[in-house]
C-alpha cells in the first residue's frame, strides 16, 4: 500500500493557475470562432431569392394620391393610389434594358 501511495504524482500547488499554453488556446479557440463566424455572413448556406415585389417609382399627384410603377413576379404594372383605392391602371412593357439582355442571352444559347 505504501508503494501505491509513492507512485502518484504531487498535485501542483494552484490548480486553477493560468499558463502560457493556457492563453495560447484559448486565443486560438477564439480565433477559430471569429473566422467561422465571418466566412458563414460572408458565403450564406441558403441563396437569397429576389424579391418578387418590387416599387420602382411613385410620382405624387398631391392630396393623397400617386402613380406607383411596380414589379410583380416579371410584370410592371402602373397603379393609381389613393387612400381608400388601389386600381391598375395599365400594364407596362419591360424596360429596354431588359428586353437587350434577353436577346442577348437568347443569341448566346446554343
Amino acid at each position: 500500500m505504501l508503494l501505491a501511495l509513492q507512485d502518484v504524482a504531487p498535485l501542483p500547488a494552484d490548480p486553477l493557475a493560468i499558463d502560457g499554453r493556457s492563453i495560447a488556446v484559448a486565443f486560438i479557440v477564439i480565433a477559430l470562432l471569429a473566422a467561422a463566424s465571418w466566412a458563414l455572413r460572408r458565403a450564406p448556406l441558403f441563396k437569397r431569392s429576389q424579391p418578387s415585389i418590387a416599387v420602382e417609382t411613385v410620382v405624387s399627384l398631391g392630396e393623397r394620391r400617386s402613380l406607383a410603377i411596380v414589379t410583380i413576379e416579371g410584370r410592371r404594372l402602373l397603379l393609381g393610389l389613393t387612400p381608400a383605392n388601389v386600381a391598375l391602371v395599365t400594364e407596362l412593357q419591360r424596360p429596354f434594358g431588359a428586353h437587350l439582355e434577353s436577346s442577348i442571352q437568347q443569341r448566346s444559347a446554343p
